[in-house]
């Protein structure tokens, strides 16, 4: 797992005021958590922060650079903007090398679905206790000669040396379903139409035209 050192400047500003100021100055607002400190309000650079996500993924390892020394911590909850996709704010959990955490790891399905089958997946991660400093990007979870009506659950996730699943073991991943016929799918939407009030075969409505009679008698 990569490591990355960005520069943190301590916050005196809060509120929505504050945290907007820091945003058009270039930097994100975060706060860190952990070891039974109090809370430490951090601004970090928005571009080199949003690299190192990119690259490292959402459980990066960061090197803070404090006026006071460095602080290891990674992300334990991301907010970005719902249009722009920019960072708003950042919490940041504390950890030392050697210390294990809890953290969701991203699943990667790789393989191909059996001839006939439907690829339904469930869960699109599972958390797991890891040292802080060796946190996985990714597990790769393998279809790969996976029958129809078979499934994959968090226990059958192959976890690397030093991690311990947390999640429950019969948590469902991912399902081998039957791939509907076209008979079945047109029948679906059939009955969603049904539903709706929706029919093929209903006439037009003529309001259209008595309003258009009526509009031609009251120009006489």
């Amino acid at each position: 797992m990569s490591e990355v050192r960005l520069p943190a400047e301590t916050r005196t500003e809060f509120g929505k005021g504050g945290a907007r100021r820091t945003r058009r100055a270039g930097k994100v607002p975060a706060v860190i958590y952990g070891h039974g400190a109090d809370p430490r309000h951090v601004s970090l650079p928005a571009h080199d922060l949003a690299n190192a996500v990119r690259h490292g993924g959402t459980n990066v390892l960061l090197t803070l650079d404090l006026e006071d020394g460095e602080q290891l911590v990674i992300p334990k909850s991301i907010q970005r903007h719902p249009i722009k996709g920019y960072f708003e704010h950042l919490d940041l959990l504390a950890v030392r090398k050697g210390e294990k955490v809890h953290v969701d790891v991203s699943l990667t399905i790789v393989g191909d679905v059996a001839p006939g089958g439907l690829l339904s997946q469930e869960n699109t991660s599972i958390t797991v206790e890891v040292d802080a400093t060796n946190i996985p990007s990714d597990f790769e979870v393998s279809i790969t000669g996976l029958a129809i009506g078979q499934h994959i659950s968090a226990g059958d996730v192959t976890l690397p040396a030093g991690s311990t699943l947390v999640s429950d073991a019969d948590l469902l991943i991912v399902a081998i379903n039957e791939a509907p016929t076209a008979e079945a799918l047109e029948a679906e939407v059939a009955d969603a139409a049904q539903e709706l009030g929706i029919h093929e075969d209903a006439p037009e409505s003529e309001s259209g035209s008595a309003s258009e009679g009526g509009n031609a008698s009251g120009g006489e």
